[in-house]
């Protein structure tokens, strides 16, 4: 029985959450399953992948065919990697303590290189909240210079127009008296 490991979708309309499973590979996509090695959900920033290393690790040794989408997270996740150097100890390059070391030096360079996405992600979105305060700064003034202007202008108008006013007062009245 040939098997695969494969992704089988969960979730809503436009917003598709998938588990990750090892199936026979005559079974559909959604269909029946052997094992359930994890979940998948792209919808977060970074993705958020939830996956049972050993039994995944077990998988691949025993030759299941991961699909492109499967085999790519089981490399993110490093069962790829703990096959190599698995493979590497078998041989006799090295031992088992070695191998484990260096995939825990990996493991650590992944998460500090996650840490920096999500601290360069949060410093991008407080530069973005930045520049649309400023922006909306800019348009404020601008309205309130117009209101001002306005409102001088305005201002301006009723004091020439009580200044003609008295001066037409005393000119009818000029004439009256003449």
């Amino acid at each position: 029985m040939a098997t695969k490991i494969r992704l089988q979708r969960g979730g809503h309309k436009g917003y598709a959450v998938y588990r990750i499973v090892v199936a026979d590979s005559r079974a559909p996509r959604d269909g029946r399953f052997i094992e359930k090695l994890g979940t998948y959900n792209p919808n977060t920033a970074p993705s958020t992948i939830d996956l049972n290393f050993e039994r995944a690790l077990y998988w691949v040794e025993v030759g299941a065919q991961p699909t492109d989408t499967a085999r790519t997270i089981l490399r993110r996740e490093g069962v790829y990697l703990m096959k190599h150097l698995k493979g590497g100890v078998k041989k006799g390059a090295f031992d088992e303590a070695t191998a484990q070391q260096k995939f825990d030096a990996w493991k650590a360079d992944r998460q500090k290189g996650l840490e920096l996405f999500l601290k360069n992600a949060e410093q991008a979105k407080k530069d973005l909240a930045a520049q649309r305060l400023e922006a909306e700064k800019k348009v404020k003034e601008a309205i309130a210079k117009k209101v001002a202007e306005k409102n001088a202008a305005a201002v301006a108008e009723e004091a020439a127009a009580e200044e003609a006013a008295p001066a037409e007062e005393t000119a009818e009245e000029a004439p009256a008296e003449a």
